[in-house]
This record gives C-alpha cells, sequence and structure tokens, in this order.
C-alpha cells in the first residue's frame, strides 16, 4: 500500500487505514516456528540486511569504502556512485598480522583523507558500552604494507592531513609519525585516577562518545578532556567465579554523590606545548561537547550547569587560553546536546567553510534548526513547524544547503529534507512511506538510504540529492523468499485518546488466523521502554522473532509511545520533568483500558514487560496501579533513582538536595506493599548500569511487606542480564513461561517447546 501524506496527518490517517484492514490474516499452509529456538534464530532473516556496512565516504564524497564477507573472507571494497562500479580492493587474506602468517581480522577501519592509508582497528576488547581496548594497524594502499601504529589504545584516529595518529593509552595522549614510525608522547600524567583523552563510566555513558579528544582540521592541534575522577564514590561487583571471586570497581556517582571534574587542554602537536581552557564555571559543571570552528585554532566548548538546564557555548583561542561567551540557552526543564535514540550525536553542527553554526533546539515547543554567526547572533531561524527536527545529515556551504530528517509527515515517520540556509526552498527528498535511515556523503551530492515501513521490509537504496535513484544496493530477497513460506504477523500501528484528552500512537502485532468476533479472547503483552526521548513505535517493519513466537503461542504484543516518548513536542516529552513514572505509568494503565474494550482482547490476563527503563516502568506501573497487570516482566530495573547515575537521573529529576519528596514518590520500594498479581524479576550481578542494588532493595521492601516475587539472577552479563545466546534463551524461556503459567489457563510451561 502507497499512501502519501500532508504534514502532520500521517499518523493519525495511517492509524485509521491500518485499523480498517482484517484483524487476522489467514496464512493457510505456511510454517510456525516450531520452537523458540527457531523464532530467534530467524531474526536475522527476519530483520534483513542493513546493506554496506563500515560505510566510508572517500575522495570527498565522491565514492565509498564498506566490508563486505564473500564466505570466509572479508572484502574491503569501493563503489563509485558516478559509474555506478563496485570493485574489489583486497581482502583480509591478503593482509597478515606483522611478524606472524595470522590474517588480520578487523572490527572497523577508516581511511586517510587522500586514501594511500587505512587504518584498522582489531582485537576489540570492550569495557562500557562504547569503549574498549583494541590494536591499531595502518595499511599502505600503494605499498601494501602493514603495521602497527597503536597497540592496546581506548581510541585512535588518523589525522586530517593523513600523515600522524592520534590515540589514547592508558591515560594518556600519543601521536604516531606514519613517516618516521615512531610514537611521541603529548601527555604523561595520566594515572589511575587522573586521565586524559578517555572518559570516565557516567560521561561515556551518559553524554555518548567514548572518544574524549578531537584533532584540529589543520592537524595543528589536539584537543582532549583531562578527568579526575579522585573523590567520586564506587561500586565493586562481581561473577562469583573462582575460589576467591574478583572484583571490578569502578567509579560510579550516584545521585547527588561528588562528580568527576573535567577541564579541556590543548596541545600543539609539533612542540608538545599544552593551554588548559578556563570556562569560568563553578566547579560542579559538565562539559558534554567540544567542536573546532572553521576559524583556525579556535575551539568551541559546550559548558552545563548540573541540573543541565542552563548551557553556554564558548570560543577559546587555544593559543592564549582566551575565551568569549558565544550563545547561551536555558530551560525550565532540561536542555538535550545530543539524541541516544536517534544516534545523533550532536545538536551542535559546525560546517568547516562558513562562520556560523547550526543548533537543533527545542525553545518554541518542538525541535527546530537555528542557525548563528560566530558573534552569536541569531541569524535566523532555519525550520518551523509543529515537527521535530531529529538530526542534520549534511550541509554544503557552497550552494547554502542544509540536509536534515525530521517528523514533518508525523512523529511515526522519518523522512530526509534540503533547506537553503535563510529557511527558503525547502524540499523532501525521501518520498517512500515509511522511516528513513540516512548515510550522506560529505557534500551533500548522495546518500545511501536504508528504510522501511510495516509493510515493506528494509530497503537500501543509492540515491542523488538531485532526486534521482541511482541503484538498490540491498533489496533483501532472502526475507520476501521467507515471507513467501513462513507465517508472519504484520505489525500495524493504531491511536486511541485516553481519558485525559491525549492521542498516543501504539502497534499491535497479532496472532495470524485471530477471530475478531469476539468468540475467542486473547492476552496481551505490552512491552515497553518509555523513557525521557525514546520511541518505540514506527512506520517501520518488525523483524523481531519473539514477538512473532508470542504471536503463533495466541498472544497480543503491544508497544506504546507513552508520554515521556520524543518527537511528539518538548510538552509531551518534558510533562515527565521531575516526575518519572507517574505519567508514563498513566498511560500504560490508559492503553490496557482501551485494549479491553476490544471484543478480542482478554483484559483478565495481561503482563507489562520492559528492561532499563522499561524495567522501571514494569515495576512502577505494577505498585501503582495494582490489578491492572496479572503479570509483570522487569529486567535490569532502576527501582529508586536515588540509586542511579548523577548525569541521567539530575537531568530529569533536578538535585537531590531540592526536591527530595520528587525522589521518594518516584521510587518504586514505599509502594511494595501495593503488589498484587505475580512479578519476575532478571538482573546480572555484573551490570555495571543499573546495580544489582536495585533489584536486592525492591526484594527487600517486597519481604518485608509480605509479597513474593520471582527471582532470575545471572552472575555473569552486562546491563540487560543477556551475556551470550544461551543465556538469552533461557531469559526468553523464562518470559515465555511466566506467561504462560498466569496468562493462559490450562497452558503448559513444560510443553512449549515439544
Amino acid at each position: 500500500m502507497d499512501i502519501r501524506f500532508g504534514r502532520r496527518a500521517g499518523a493519525a490517517v495511517v492509524a485509521g487505514l491500518l485499523l480498517a484492514a482484517p484483524l487476522g490474516a489467514q496464512q493457510p499452509g505456511k510454517q510456525k516456528f516450531a520452537t523458540i529456538e527457531e523464532a530467534l534464530r530467524s531474526q536475522g532473516v527476519l530483520s534483513g540486511r542493513g546493506g554496506p556496512s563500515s560505510v566510508n565516504w572517500i575522495n570527498r564524497g565522491a565514492q565509498f569504502s564498506y566490508t563486505k564477507m564473500n564466505g570466509q573472507a572479508r572484502e574491503v571494497r569501493r563503489y563509485d556512485p558516478g559509474t555506478l562500479q563496485d570493485e574489489l580492493l583486497f581482502d583480509n587474506r591478503a593482509l597478515t598480522l606483522p611478524g606472524t602468517t595470522e590474517p588480520l581480522d578487523y572490527q572497523s577501519f577508516q581511511w586517510a583523507p587522500d586514501s594511500r592509508h587505512i587504518m584498522f582497528q582489531a582485537n576489540f576488547r570492550p569495557i562500557y558500552r562504547r569503549s574498549g581496548l583494541s590494536d591499531f594497524y595502518l595499511y599502505d594502499v600503494q605499498t601494501k604494507e602493514l603495521k602497527v601504529a597503536a597497540k592496546d589504545a581506548r581510541t585512535a584516529e588518523l589525522a586530517p592531513s593523513g600523515t600522524l595518529v592520534g590515540f589514547e593509552r592508558g591515560g594518556n595522549m600519543y601521536v604516531y609519525d606514519l613517516a618516521a614510525g615512531q610514537e611521541r608522547a603529548l601527555t604523561t600524567e595520566g594515572n589511575d585516577s587522573v586521565f586524559n583523552g578517555v572518559h570516565d563510566w557516567v560521561y561515556e555513558e551518559e553524554f555518548g562518545e567514548a572518544q574524549a579528544w578531537k584533532w584540529s582540521p589543520d592537524s595543528r592541534y589536539l584537543a582532549f578532556w583531562q578527568t579526575d575522577e579522585r573523590g567520586v564514590p564506587f561500586v565493586q561487583i562481581t561473577n562469583y567465579e573462582g575460589h576467591h571471586p574478583s572484583w571490578v570497581r569502578i567509579n560510579y556517582p550516584k545521585v547527588g554523590d561528588h562528580n568527576p571534574a573535567v577541564k579541556i587542554g590543548v596541545v600543539d602537536v609539533a612542540s608538545g606545548q599544552r593551554q588548559w581552557l578556563d570556562t569560568g564555571n563553578p566547579d560542579d559543571h559538565y562539559i558534554p561537547r567540544i567542536y573546532w570552528t572553521s576559524d583556525p585554532g579556535t575551539l568551541a566548548v559546550v559548558a552545563m550547569n548540573r541540573p543541565q538546564n542552563h548551557m553556554r557555548l564558548y570560543f577559546f583561542d587555544v593559543k592564549t587560553g582566551a575565551r568569549r561567551l558565544v550563545m547561551e540557552e536555558e530551560s525550565k526543564t532540561w536542555i538535550d546536546v545530543y539524541d541516544f535514540f536517534a544516534g545523533v550525536n550532536d545538536f551542535f553542527t559546525f560546517p568547516e567553510a562558513a562562520p556560523e553554526f547550526f543548533w537543533i533546539s527545542d525553545r518554541d515547543g518542538h525541535q527546530q534548526l537555528y542557525r548563528y554567526g560566530y558573534d552569536g547572533k541569531l541569524l535566523n531561524q532555519v525550520t518551523k513547524g509543529p515537527f521535530t527536527v531529529t538530526r542534520v545529515e549534511g550541509i554544503d556551504p557552497a550552494t547554502k544547503t542544509v540536509y536534515y530528517v525530521s517528523t514533518e509527515m508525523g512523529p511515526l515517520e522519518r523522512h530526509l529534507y534540503s533547506v537553503r540556509f535563510d529557511g527558503s526552498g525547502m524540499r523532501r527528498l525521501t518520498q517512500a512511506p515509511g522511516t528513513h535511515s540516512i548515510n550522506m556523503a560529505p557534500g551533500g551530492k548522495t546518500y545511501i538510504d536504508s528504510w522501511s515501513n510495516t509493510g515493506q521490509p528494509r530497503q537500501v537504496e543509492l540515491w542523488s540529492t538531485a532526486g534521482k535513484k541511482l541503484a538498490t544496493l540491498e533489496a533483501n530477497p532472502a526475507t520476501t523468499a521467507w515471507l513467501q513460506t513462513h507465517a508472519y504477523s504484520q505489525q500495524y500501528n493504531f491511536s486511541f485518546t485516553t481519558g485525559d484528552g491525549v492521542k498516543l500512537d501504539g502497534f499491535m502485532i497479532r496472532p495470524p488466523d485471530m477471530a475478531t468476533d469476539g468468540s475467542k479472547k486473547y492476552p496481551v503483552l505490552l512491552s515497553i521502554y518509555g523513557g525521557p526521548g525514546s520511541q518505540q513505535v514506527y512506520n517501520s517493519w518488525n523483524g523481531s522473532g519473539w514477538y512473532q513466537w508470542l504471536a503463533q503461542q495466541g498472544y497480543i504484543v503491544v508497544g506504546l509511545n507513552n508520554r515521556g516518548s520524543g518527537n511528539y513536542g518538548a510538552d509531551f516529552m518534558k510533562i515527565v520533568y521531575k516526575n518519572l513514572g507517574n505519567w508514563e505509568s498513566h498511560d500504560f494503565v490508559e492503553v490496557a483500558q482501551y485494549l479491553a474494550k476490544q471484543p478480542y482482547v482478554d483484559g483478565d490476563h495481561m503482563a507489562i514487560q520492559g528492561t532499563s527503563y522499561g524495567g522501571y516502568s514494569t515495576v512502577y506501573t505494577m505498585l501503582k496501579h495494582p490489578g491492572v497487570f496479572a503479570l509483570g516482566e522487569a529486567n535490569s530495573p532502576v527501582t529508586d533513582w536515588r540509586l542511579y547515575d548523577t548525569i541521567y537521573t539530575e537531568r530529569y529529576m533536578g538535585l537531590l538536595d531540592a526536591d527530595t519528596m520528587a525522589y521518594h514518590n518516584t521510587s518504586a520500594l514505599p509502594m511494595a506493599g501495593n503488589l498484587k498479581g505475580h512479578l519476575l524479576l532478571i538482573h546480572s550481578a555484573m551490570d555495571e548500569n543499573v546495580h544489582p542494588q536495585n533489584t536486592m532493595q525492591l526484594l527487600t521492601a517486597l519481604a518485608n511487606a509480605g509479597k513474593d516475587a520471582e527471582l532470575r539472577f545471572f552472575p555473569p552479563g552486562a546491563h540487560g542480564a543477556a551475556y551470550n545466546l544461551q543465556s538469552y534463551m533461557l531469559i526468553t524461556k523464562d518470559n515465555t513461561a511466566v506467561m504462560c503459567t498466569w496468562l493462559k489457563p490450562g497452558c503448559m510451561p513444560e510443553n512449549l517447546n515439544k
């Protein structure tokens, strides 16, 4: 079905049309899953291939290289959008680790700007969510020589000049000179408590970046964060293995604790001279981002107060350390500088060849794009309307054009647009209904578009911004073929209005061959996340094998964009400020009540399930609104926000000293005595994000209140509990078994896989 919508009509029209479709489509003769394992292992073909991987735009965006598996060989190929030629450069069998006959096995690679050298990241050993230790190797395309650039480095990057590699190792910054084949230390004072060029746990996790340093465009300077963790409290976790378990110690500031102190240093790579940049702010503040401007030797530094509702942008002369305040913004709630859920690292954009910058702000009620001069004056608001600009994809200073993705077709869709710097000439580039993810070439001439909708598996296409489709890079024929022979329950998006007059969007995945006349009623699983700024429901293909398994077992699976979700405007998202849990749980109850009125829904047998913030939402809803859900399944839940980290929690809850009652009211622990129904808790002992202390304190509160809960505890693992495929299978089986027991009378869990 190909449907075109006007602005902001998209979600409502989609909902109306899809709900008009038959609820239970007959699929005679099609194969269903025999076991949960089969369902989970099908997710690869269900989700589809993502097209070219490890894409690097080269030759100023005229071509891109990518990685492709060919049997056991990992090929590096080059694609030319102008000629559509796809050529093999080499595969990893031709590259052996220096001094050995062992082939290079790499995770990713990057090109030098002159396209002569490639740097490979190999032997990755994870530390936190985004970081880990790696070995980095340089390959000379002309001489075909592979040599070591850095061992045991956290991050490494080729300088724009292509003659140097910068890297961080052991809390210090280094450069490797390609011509001389030698490394040189730029800092030496790094230790376990004070380190350069690498973030601590809380900065990496909550500001979304692992690399804590940046090359200047002229390769003359290297700017870096220095972090001082002294005084930051720590946690210890263990997997309980061995005769005497080993404990991992992580500095982790919880709400109200002392934060790591950070400052920005800039080193002249040639001379080694260092300049510290003083923001002039009180000690207790954050520096979440830095940017090199188009003015040589000028670094932009973003500073925020601890509650994250006052942001200042400074420009520094890195030679003298002189600063000037360029712009600032304040909010009654919080200010975002990036979007974890949309994969957007930066709300600031600094074009390389223009003395101006762009900033995404929700100051008028929706995230829009604003243009500033280097003097700090607002030149103009580039976009305006009741929609969200999610990210800037590219900028062409020559034509003064910005390419951006937004929700102008409705919150459930994402499309690419172009607009001139002054806000004129807005043009929509992507046309197919659905959710589009863009990888744009520097300069904005071509882009890779990965898109899908609820009725169309993922397509990956190459387009020119002039409006011509150049090639289909991945059509996922294997998914299409699979759908011809296997039962598949398509995601249907719907909307409804809450009792207090707010329209919410949701999705359903229904049992195949479902009766809709009320002759049979089906239990419901509400699968949620719900945290601030997140979004669960899109007009996109759903490739979840587990959801398909549940549908085939006779469950209706539902998701919801509750209040607090992003991309519906600031009021919709920020209503949860200092009140986490309240509106989310309210909306989960509202969708349960709405569903219970449908003739095919068993309103007495509903479950709610989530992980992380979704685990918190599950526990909070079960206790705040007892009896609505017969079953709750909470994986890695926060149970009291005083137990979580400073940057995330204080952004949404404010400072503990300023409002202790807000923290009390959002805690699940005081409500433990309200529990009705069955609660399954899942946690890992090695969860460095949401510590098992959360689940343990809830278990104590439940026991003190005379309430019982079921616990599935995994000593190894990390956030989310699953630490390998087998543990993931066990978690999924546990979830299915408790649903069988508590939602389907007469269901025998032990027979699910027989």
